[in-house]
């Protein structure tokens, strides 16, 4: 094939550190916004982001010049300073070092953007935890408790 043509659609979570409640209520737009715009300059552009104040998911079409580890390195990176400097100027503001991507199939991009949408809704009845180890065990990837959670 003479051209490279790719859909890799992917649902990022990322947690701040320890899962502390860092992301004020009235941030949350300027936070996703000022995220969607890395996605955007790394190609990768995002289709929803949404989350609570200890996290965020977003679902983005990753580029095909760049990888995962790459993008998500920039858009924690960039949106850090960001919360440090021209959100809620919090100094001690750090996500956590990892994060979880999962592929999502065309068929089911209203479904997860729904979910993203939804996030308060999730935390009534579901700890973080108990989403990622099912979301874990949905995509059956494998992982140990005690490297996950801090």
């Amino acid at each position: 094939m003479s051209q490279s043509l790719v859909h890799n659609l992917i649902h990022l979570i990322y947690s701040t550190k320890h899962r502390k409640p860092l992301i004020p209520e009235q941030f949350f737009d300027g936070l996703y916004a000022y995220q969607a715009g890395i996605f955007k300059q790394w190609e990768s552009p995002a289709i929803v982001i949404g989350g609570i104040e200890d996290h965020v998911h977003a679902l983005f079409s990753l580029s095909k010049n760049h990888a995962l580890k790459k993008i998500v390195e920039e858009v924690k990176k960039g949106s850090s300073k960001w919360m440090k400097t021209d959100g809620p100027k919090n100094r001690d503001f750090y996500w956590q070092n990892g994060y979880a991507a999962f592929s999502v199939s065309e068929s089911n991009v209203t479904e997860v953007a729904e979910y993203i949408r939804n996030q308060r809704e999730h935390y009534r009845t579901m700890t973080f935890q108990d989403e990622l180890r099912a979301l874990f065990d949905r995509h059956q990837i494998e992982y140990d408790e005690r490297y996950v959670w801090d």
